[in-house]
């Protein structure tokens, strides 16, 4: 099936109020605007403060990450494929309070046994309340920001992003704070993003329940657990890198890992925009072979001038944030090259959802999430930083391979 370009304005009109395009962009702007205040807000940090703080900072914003990660149970995915077909204040009043009480109890588990989990993050035994605060505030708006996708409304995303750049301006008067001046900043936005978040939802006559439908939990289940070990297996591997790059390499590599990802994640918001929306879109029974190769020509269009245009220019924006940050250059490009492959993985995972295939989803998933972790964790001992940009690539490009291999037994190629 061959898939035309808008060759003029209008045609790019036309294309653009298309459901699956008009919904990848906004989260597409979204992800741009949370990469701009998060280019601004790391370049302020480092210049604020020092780069112990900043790698500290960075481990303790992972660890809140790799909580929520844990605790989804794939119920963000089920509101995104369960929300055409259901009770959607139900649904989403499960969705947000089922997790976020595994979120806040795995949270209590942390905090617990920081000494032996990650001795460098003791200091959150110290600011308990605080950390569970912005932990359930994370949980929550993570669960709405989803819901705004399902419902078709990405323009509330994209709001809710504008809203959480507002952390740039905590960054002054919390430099008093060290590290933990960094980590509230963070925080309080997630605080912010909830009141806005209930306020859109308000206006979209959405509004969570307050109960659990246990008919829905019971009916969701296996489409729940399967998204949810795949999430868990797909996107582990960026909650726990930081942490350890931290323990082989020390804090001064995190901070530089985690600068040129936040650059990098410009591109990798591309393939996320596009498969988001193409899951949305075959949730509410679209065709799938056409959806499929409007996202994948979408995405190379973006992306192949994307990496050109940050190979060229990369040095140049890790300057900006620090001289300290220029040494990330070799990484910045090898994490650059593999968004290609990212982006087939991607595209594959959402077909997989839409199909409700668990078993070549969590095929893709473990080999991903295995791969990246064990090369990352071998190479950074023999070549150090390098070595995590080269398991990026490697895995990534094993991935796709391994969907091909996939998609021919399937019969879906």
């Amino acid at each position: 099936m061959a898939v035309a370009l808008p060759k003029n304005f209008s045609e790019v009109r036309l294309h653009l109020q298309e459901p699956l395009l008009r919904n990848s962009f906004f989260i597409m702007a979204s992800s741009l605007v949370a990469a701009g205040f998060g280019f601004f807000f790391w370049m302020i940090a480092a210049r604020l403060y020092s780069q112990a703080d900043v790698g500290i900072a960075t481990a303790l914003m992972s660890s809140m990450g790799l909580l929520i990660l844990i605790s989804r149970l794939g119920l963000d995915q089920s509101v995104i494929r369960f929300f055409p077909s259901r009770d959607k204040d139900r649904v989403l009043g499960t969705a947000v309070l089922v997790p976020t009480a595994v979120a806040l109890g795995a949270g209590l588990v942390f905090i617990a046994t920081v000494d032996v989990v990650s001795p460098e993050l003791s200091i959150v035994r110290t600011v308990a309340p605080l950390y569970l605060t912005f932990l359930g505030a994370y949980s929550v708006t993570w669960v709405f920001e989803g819901a705004f996708n399902a419902l078709r409304k990405s323009e509330h995303y994209f709001t809710l992003n504008l809203l959480y750049g507002s952390r740039i301006l905590f960054l002054a008067p919390l430099i008093f704070l060290g590290a933990m001046g960094i980590f509230s900043a963070f925080g309080l936005s997630f605080v912010l993003g909830l009141i806005l978040a209930l306020v859109l939802l308000t206006r979209c006559s959405v509004r969570p329940a307050l109960c659990v439908d246990r008919v829905f939990l019971r009916e969701a289940w296996q489409f729940s657990a399967g998204a949810y070990l795949g999430g868990i297996l797909m996107s582990a591997p960026n909650m726990v890198i930081p942490i350890m790059v931290l323990h082989v390499l020390g804090a001064e590599s995190t901070a530089n890992y985690y600068i040129t990802y936040a650059i990098v994640s410009i591109l990798f918001m591309i393939p996320y925009a596009f498969t988001t929306s193409l899951f949305v879109e075959g949730s509410h029974g679209g065709e799938m072979k056409r959806s499929v190769l409007r996202t994948l020509a979408s995405m190379f269009a973006l992306l192949i001038p994307a990496i050109i245009g940050l190979s060229l220019f990369g040095e140049q924006i890790l300057n900006l944030i620090g001289k300290d940050y220029v040494e990330g250059m070799a990484l910045l490009r090898v994490l650059a090259v593999s968004a290609l492959f990212v982006s087939i993985c991607q595209t594959f995972i959402s077909i997989a959802k839409v199909r409700n295939d668990i078993r070549s989803l969590m095929l893709i998933s473990g080999f991903v999430s295995l791969a990246l972790l064990g090369l990352g964790y071998a190479m950074m001992h023999q070549f150090g930083l390098i070595g995590m940009g080269y398991a990026w690539l490697i895995t990534y490009a094993g991935g796709t391979l391994l969907v091909g291999v996939i998609l021919k037994r399937k019969g879906w190629v």
